[in-house]
């Protein structure tokens, strides 16, 4: 449900990581692009990382009204799109 309680669809799986670090980072750039994100499953693959394969990796999930637009972003962050360059300077914005 979203701020005003509207029902915006079962929560869908969008990417599974086998680091935790990679799922709450991408969850991260989704919700900075306004999409209501959530991981999974991270809590017990950082105590455990050799369980992480056979649980599939932490996960990442959004509400189904949601997916097309996480995996526009997504793929957004995988083509370096919102990378920084090495030279970039916080303090100039």
């Amino acid at each position: 449900m979203d701020a005003n309680g509207a029902y915006q669809g079962d929560m869908q799986i969008v990417a599974r990581y086998l680091t935790p670090t990679e799922a709450h980072m991408l969850c991260g750039c989704l919700r900075a692009a306004r999409i209501p994100a959530e991981t999974g499953d991270t809590n017990l693959v950082q105590a455990d990382e050799l369980l992480s394969p056979a649980l599939g990796g932490a996960c990442l999930r959004v509400p189904e009204k949601y997916v097309a637009e996480a995996l526009q972003v997504m793929d957004a962050f995988k083509r370096g799109e919102f990378a920084l360059d090495d030279d970039f300077d916080v303090g100039a914005q």
